[in-house]
């Protein structure tokens, strides 16, 4: 076990980059390893201890990741000194996986010159503490709509990442790879960079100005790349709250209303006016578990007309009403639904952790959302 001592480095040794992951309940350990894996193979390519990594939790306690697999951290928040930057790892139902006292602490850290980041939702808890405030920020995008909404001080992108001086955030999955990545090549140069991307058999790194989300991926296949479908479906999904008219979004790519029909069924197997709704339908879903915006505020910001045609839609197309679909999300505490489920059915802690994933991801708005083939 780590003890604070381990921070402070010893009279004469060389300066190492120290960086905190601060692990929030159901963190991902995907972008947990894709942020941590970087800086152990920039340490063996140079043949020197140029970072450290610590794991650091609010108590000292462990914690759970996202697929229910155990960490035990190597210092509490009170004994995690002498960092240089520090990193949220947030992960499932981040809206309710974090503290005050977290909170506060990231505060107390900022007030102390340390550089701070987030990955996957971490950003989000940096935006509550209002240390994102006027900053560039990278979000998962599943998250994005509900941080914009509420925190209207933070330049939300849909890059993979962001780094300024004082702030790195990035999205989710291995995005968080490119971002130690591009860190490692203003640290240390890109030749170092280089060859720890070599050593993780990425056939490039990702930049800063590359989006973690491109629409209708499926469309992109060897001689299938249709841009002007690209380019309305972009233009759909940064047009909620005032829908744009089918007849202009035709006039946007210059083709007529009758073309972008048969394109939409060709490529997509639905017309475009109900491919448009579906992304309303799906923001509307993201805010009603992300956020606490009322459903009328919801209706709004999702460009439908009236709270009741909101809710006739999202009944007929979502299978449940929004208020309904609210409740599941928010009168029900997922960590205390996933053990009285365990007990129920009779299995042991830690013996059926996709279970327990499971039942810990229904309150994220992508849970059921994929239709099996």
């Amino acid at each position: 076990m780590l003890t604070a001592k381990d921070l402070h480095p010893a009279p004469g040794q060389k300066n190492i980059t120290r960086v905190g992951f601060l692990l929030l309940d159901h963190f991902t350990m995907m972008a947990l390893a894709s942020a941590v894996e970087p800086l152990r193979m920039a340490n063996q390519l140079s043949g020197e201890e140029l970072y450290s990594w610590h794991m650091v939790t609010e108590k000292g306690e462990s914690v759970s990741a996202s697929d229910g697999i155990s960490f035990n951290p190597d210092f509490s928040i009170a004994e995690a000194v002498n960092l240089d930057l520090v990193i949220v790892v947030g992960g499932v139902d981040i809206t309710r996986s974090f503290t005050q006292y977290q909170v506060q602490w990231l505060q107390s850290q900022d007030r102390k010159g340390i550089k701070l980041g987030g990955i996957c939702t971490g950003a989000y808890v940096l935006a509550h503490a209002g240390l994102l405030d006027d900053h560039d920020c990278s979000v998962h995008w599943e998250c994005m709509a509900a941080l914009q909404e509420r925190y209207p001080k933070v330049h939300c992108n849909n890059r993979l990442f962001t780094l300024d001086q004082k702030r790195m955030t990035s999205s989710g999955g291995n995005a968080p790879l490119d971002m130690m990545l591009s860190m490692i090549t203003n640290d240390h140069g890109s030749n170092l960079s280089r060859a720890v991307s070599d050593m993780f058999i990425c056939d490039r790194i990702r930049s800063d100005q590359d989006q973690q989300r491109v629409p209708l991926r499926q469309v992109h296949k060897a001689g299938e790349s249709k841009p002007k479908l690209i380019d309305v479906i972009e233009l759909m999904e940064n047009n909620l709250e005032e829908p744009i008219s089918l007849d202009e979004l035709a006039s946007f790519v210059n083709v007529s209303r009758r073309q972008l029909e048969r394109m939409f069924l060709k490529y997509v197997h639905c017309s475009p006016s109900r491919y448009y709704l579906r992304l309303r339908l799906d923001r509307a879903r993201q805010l009603l578990k992300l956020s606490s915006l009322s459903i009328v505020e919801i209706a709004a910001a999702c460009g439908f007309i009236s709270t009741p045609h909101f809710s006739r839609c999202y009944r007929k197309h979502i299978g449940i009403s929004p208020r309904d679909e609210r409740k599941v999300a928010w009168d029900t505490d997922p960590a205390q639904s996933v053990h009285t489920s365990l007990v129920d059915e009779g299995l042991i802690k830690g013996s059926d952790r996709a279970k327990a994933a499971l039942l810990s991801a229904q309150v994220e708005p992508s849970f059921g959302s994929v239709a099996l083939q």
